[in-house]
């Protein structure tokens, strides 16, 4: 990049807010120049409104400490200084969903982290080594919303991150059937043990809203662009639990799948390990060199020694087996606010930028 982008972070204090924080100050190829929240923390310093609140290991970036908090339902104070923004809100799903609109309208792109437009038709949900190709669809939106710059990108639910990625490169033996067991960190529900003691020594049987997104959202990436919208796959049947565990960091995932045609153990690991998408073509900058890592040890993936895997950017595999009631099964682990949050969303935001969506 010649020149760098000017971002800003909406959302700034909570905690995906801090992951972009912590992700954003040193990038190559971005420049946070505001930071927005709601109107409890406008006005405050970065340091102020969040140092209490502060849940990452890194520290606060110092270039971002005394950066003075901005209204995020300023639009056009925030759009005047960025070249486009990350989102990640806490507020109602129709709220967010105006406020996201708003700034496109404004010419100003979003990369968002909210659930808000995952199912909006002409609004692309990308994993970028996926479906990169749906970026295409902002052409119709920013037709529908009026706009020559302006559009809204968003990044798909983390718990997906866990096991879409290792399902994906078997699309091509016949997937018919996903059963999905997801095991789900409390930084998923922007938590830490010590604002959430009740899961010290706890498992909670139930997230809200999240089999839903864990069932419904896969078919929206698989799907195809026809007549200005993104339409869902008719198939696979996916059915999913998701379950609260203690853990910082990290969903796992037990996966059952049931393919039409079986290509054997072997040829799936070969499948996974040499699996590369446009980010890993294009040498994004927050792309691992390798998306998905298989480890034959049976005792792994783990959390604690896979999770940060590759800047925890990478999807770590493993006890791959055949099944009795499905063709195989197998576990997947994935970082949930780096691959699957603020990382996700960076690394989709390189991907627009290198293919010239942000251009100015």
């Amino acid at each position: 990049m010649e020149k760098k982008f000017k971002v800003g972070i909406i959302g700034a204090t909570g905690m995906v807010g801090q992951r972009f924080a912590t992700l954003l100050e040193n990038h190559p190829w971005f420049e946070v120049t505001v930071l927005a929240a709601s109107a409890r923390s406008a006005g405050k310093t970065y340091q102020e409104a969040a140092g209490n609140r502060w849940a990452m290991q890194a520290p606060m970036p110092e270039a971002m400490k005394n950066m003075v908090i901005v209204d995020a339902s300023h639009v056009e104070e925030v759009a005047s200084q960025v070249d486009f923004v990350f989102c990640a809100v806490d507020m109602k799903k129709e709220e967010i969903r105006a406020l996201e609109e708003a700034y496109a309208k404004a010419e100003c792109p979003v990369v968002s982290n909210n659930s808000a437009h995952r199912f909006t038709p002409d609004v692309p949900m990308v994993i970028p080594e996926i479906n990169d190709d749906h970026l295409a669809i902002t052409e119709a939106q920013k037709k529908r919303l009026g706009t020559k710059r302006g559009f809204v990108a968003v990044n798909s639910n983390c718990s997906l991150q866990s096991y879409v990625p290792a399902v994906h490169p078997l699309m091509k033996y016949g997937v018919k059937k996903v059963l999905a067991c997801t095991y789900q960190a409390i930084s998923g529900a922007g938590k830490t043990f010590e604002r959430w003691p009740e899961m010290i020594d706890n498992v909670i049987p139930y997230i809200g809203g999240e089999e839903e997104k864990s069932e419904q959202e896969p078919l929206k990436i698989w799907g195809h662009i026809e007549n200005g919208q993104i339409v869902k796959a008719g198939s696979p049947s996916i059915t999913a639990q998701c379950i609260r565990v203690p853990v910082s960091d990290g969903h796992t995932a037990a996966v059952f799948v049931e393919l039409e045609n079986f290509p054997g153990i072997e040829q799936i690991i070969s499948d996974w390990e040499n699996y590369s998408g446009k980010p890993q073509a294009l040498n994004l900058p927050s792309a691992p060199k390798q998306f998905l890592h298989y480890f034959r040890e049976n005792d792994r993936p783990q959390i604690k020694s896979e999770r940060n895997l590759e800047n925890g950017m990478a999807v770590s595999v493993g006890r791959l087996r055949e099944d009795t009631q499905y063709t195989i099964k197998f576990v997947c682990m994935s970082h949930n606010t780096l691959r699957g949050a603020a990382g996700g969303a960076v690394l989709l935001a390189e991907l627009l930028c290198a293919e010239g969506f942000m251009d100015r």
